[in-house]
């Protein structure tokens, strides 16, 4: 495990989510990586393309795929600000990716028997809580503004 790593592309998904804020949407960023370089990126843009699955994650994995034109993201890191739903844990299933990183945890989804499956079956590398603080108050003060 390479912190240092992990911060700095934690900190690319962090701006990638600010960009969402700024564009109304939920803040939430995501960058794939292989070999140490950016291949792609997403951010949350479910409210203004009104789709329900454009969420960081499965955005940066599309773009990720057509780039390396192959569905299996193998060897690849996904560095994501917030825990991924279900939808994308299944999707980051599917992509076969190394490493998934991400930043604060999501308690408003119950998926701890899916991260069981995932762990016990070492499918991904999984860390968490990078850059955590930063992490969870954009997201906490995103929806605070909002009222929810």
């Amino acid at each position: 495990m390479n912190k240092k790593k992990d911060i700095y592309w934690i900190k690319n998904a962090l701006y990638l989510a600010k960009h969402a804020e700024s564009k109304g949407e939920v803040p939430v960023g995501a960058v794939l990586v292989l070999n140490d370089k950016k291949i792609s990126e997403g951010w949350n843009c479910s409210i203004l393309s009104k789709d329900p699955t454009a969420h960081a994650e499965i955005i940066a994995l599309r773009k990720g795929a057509q780039i390396l034109n192959n569905y299996r993201l193998v060897n690849t890191t996904l560095y994501v600000t917030l825990e991924p739903c279900l939808m994308c844990l299944g999707a980051i299933l599917n992509s076969r990716i190394k490493k998934l990183v991400y930043g604060a945890c999501d308690n408003t989804n119950n998926k701890k028997n899916f991260w069981k499956i995932l762990l016990r079956k070492n499918v991904i590398e999984v860390t968490n809580n990078i850059l955590h603080n930063k992490c969870s108050y954009l997201i906490k003060n995103f929806f605070k503004k909002k009222d929810y």
